[in-house]
C-alpha cells in the first residue's frame, strides 16, 4: 500500500479509537462523576480498577498492532505507531471537547493513564508530546521504503527512551509522592492494603505540574529530532 494510502487509513482508524475512548471515558464519568469531573477522584472497586487498567493495556496493544501492520523496518513500524498514538490522543481530546465541553483550558487537570502507576498532568503537556511524536513519526516514515532502510542510531535511542522516562516521571512524581507519604513500598505490594491505600488515593488533588522536569524531557525528545533530521539531510 502507498504511503498516501496508509496516512489516510492509519490517521482514519486513530482517529475513530479517539472517539471509541471518548465515548467510553463519557460513560465512565456519568457514572462515578455525574457532577462533573474533577479531583479528588472518586475511586473504583478493585474489580473495576482491574477492568480499567486491562482496557488501557488493550489500547496500547492495538496501536503497536497497527504499526507492525503498516511499517516494512523497525523505524517505520515504530514511525507508524506513534503516529496512531499520536493521532488518537489528540482526536480524544478533541471529541470531549466538542461532545461534552471539556477540557476546560489547556491547563485543566486530567488522569492520563494508570499503569503502572497513576499518571496526572494538564489537558497541554500530553498535547504536547502527541506533536513531537507526530514530528519524529514523519521523519522515520519519510525514509522508510521498499529499497531504504532508516536506523535510529543507538545515541537517538537513548536520547528518546531518556526524554520518555522524564516526562513520565513528571507526570507521576507528585501522585507517587503522595502515596508514599504515607504508604511504604513494601505496603504497596501488599494485597492486604490495597483497600485503604485506595481510600487514601482517594484524596488526592494535584497541586503543581512540574513542568521543570517534563520541558527537559521533551528538549531530550527534539534533539533526537534534530539529530536524526540532520543525519536524513546528509544522506
Amino acid at each position: 500500500m502507498k504511503k498516501r494510502a496508509l496516512y489516510f487509513w492509519i490517521t482514519l482508524f486513530s482517529v475513530a479509537m479517539g472517539l471509541f475512548e471518548c465515548i467510553v471515558v463519557i460513560y465512565l464519568r456519568r457514572i462515578y462523576y455525574p457532577e462533573g469531573f474533577g479531583f479528588p477522584l472518586k475511586m473504583m472497586e478493585p474489580a473495576m480498577i482491574g477492568i480499567e487498567l486491562m482496557r488501557e493495556a488493550a489500547t496500547v496493544v492495538m496501536l503497536v498492532a497497527i504499526g507492525i501492520l503498516a511499517g516494512r523496518t523497525f523505524a517505520e513500524k515504530f514511525g507508524w505507531f506513534i503516529y496512531s498514538f499520536a493521532i488518537w490522543d489528540i482526536f480524544y481530546y478533541l471529541f470531549l471537547k466538542w461532545l461534552i465541553q471539556w477540557p476546560e483550558s489547556l491547563f485543566t487537570w486530567d488522569i492520563l493513564f494508570l499503569i503502572p502507576t497513576t499518571w496526572v498532568g494538564p489537558v497541554l503537556a500530553p498535547l504536547i508530546n502527541s506533536l513531537t511524536m507526530i514530528l519524529l513519526a514523519w521523519l522515520l516514515i519519510r525514509k522508510s521504503g521498499k529499497w531504504n532502510i532508516f536506523i535510529i542510531k543507538p545515541v537517538e535511542w537513548l536520547l528518546l527512551i531518556a526524554g520518555s522516562l522524564v516526562v513520565i516521571v513528571s507526570y507521576t512524581i507528585e501522585y507517587t509522592q503522595f502515596i508514599t507519604s504515607t504508604f511504604s513500598f513494601g505496603a504497596l505490594l501488599n494485597p492486604l492494603k490495597q483497600s485503604e491505600i485506595l481510600a487514601f488515593a482517594g484524596k488526592y488533588i494535584p497541586v503543581r505540574f512540574s513542568w521543570e522536569i517534563f520541558i527537559p524531557g521533551v528538549i531530550l525528545h527534539m534533539i533526537a529530532v534534530v539529530f536524526i533530521a540532520r543525519r536524513q539531510g546528509a544522506e
